[in-house]
């Protein structure tokens, strides 16, 4: 079998950021959270890169990564754009962002034909999941049996604010059984003061375990999901065509998979502890931790 592909969701501009933080300095040698990303996974064992992003962004991004990993592991590019009827969609609908993280990974579809793993290219991840998801790419993936890294909630969390996570619930056997994204979960204290998670709903909140898995886009997937998307796209846009708000996200297909009985999703579990910038301030905690990792020797102190 053929290596894997690692596809980086780099197409947003990260609003609650501030800044392009796909490119922004968090190692000590000015390595990008994308570096760390691209260092595990050529550790792991996969074969090529594929970044999706907004086409503006192409001459930026290529003086950022080509000549470092030249020669390391093959680079490519595929770009998000508004353009519909690549989908088989003639419909022109003005809107002032990309129609969201599913149809990024659709974009990436004439660069792909091996299993493949999508992440955010914002998300420091760890060794672990990268290892992990190499290993089920090369030796269980099928059209009915793909994957995603479960983290545990209590391991993704911002001081800073709240987060949205993909909820899951697991069966037995270790599969999906169904992905609830909960746009609202953060840390409060509870009687004792002892702080706890919990998630908002229509004003409630409701306690989540620190353990209970959720899906920060790290997702294992072979070509077949490109068909299947496609097909819940060309439904979704015209029933939001007027709501410029909207957005088709990788959960969604992944959940209509399960539940059409059309594939397992495995459930892998990983006790990586999760990094991300969600908030300007977060900044300086990610930078710490990854210190702490290069001291602790878990990465070279430059990467490459």
């Amino acid at each position: 079998m053929s290596k894997p592909t690692l596809l980086i969701l780099a197409a947003g501009m990260a609003s609650r950021y501030g800044s392009l933080k796909q490119i922004d300095s968090f190692g000590p040698h000015g390595e990008t959270i994308i570096d760390y990303s691209i260092y595990d996974a050529i550790q792991a064992g996969f074969g090529k890169i594929v970044f999706i992003i907004r086409e503006e962004f192409l001459e930026k991004m290529r003086t950022v990564f080509d000549e470092k990993l030249h020669g390391k592991i093959e680079v490519d590019y595929a770009f998000q754009t508004y353009d519909l009827t690549k989908f088989g969609i003639d419909q022109v609908i003005e809107r002032s962002k990309p129609w969201g993280t599913a149809h990024a990974v659709m974009s990436a579809r004439e660069k792909i034909n091996e299993p493949f793993c999508v992440i955010n290219a914002d998300d420091f991840y760890g060794t672990d999941a990268f290892v992990k998801m190499a290993k089920f790419l090369t030796s269980e993936v099928a059209d009915d049996n793909m994957s995603l890294m479960g983290f545990q909630v209590g391991n993704t969390m911002s001081d800073h604010g709240y987060v949205s996570r993909g909820v899951c619930e697991v069966d037995e056997n270790g599969n999906m059984q169904s992905v609830t994204e909960r746009t609202n979960i953060y840390y409060v204290n509870d009687d004792q003061g002892k702080r706890k998670i919990v998630y908002e709903e229509d004003g409630v909140q409701h306690d989540l375990d620190p353990e209970t898995r959720v899906s920060m886009n790290f997702w294992g997937f072979t070509p077949k999901i490109f068909d299947v998307a496609e097909s819940m796209f060309t439904d979704f846009v015209p029933k939001n065509a007027d709501n410029p708000k909207s957005e088709f996200f990788i959960p969604s297909v992944p959940d209509y998979m399960v539940k059409q009985g059309m594939a397992d999703f495995k459930v892998i579990p990983t006790a990586s502890k999760w990094f991300g910038v969600t908030y300007k301030e977060d900044k300086e905690n990610v930078q710490q931790s990854i210190s702490q990792l290069v001291e602790e020797g878990a990465y070279p102190t430059k990467l490459f």
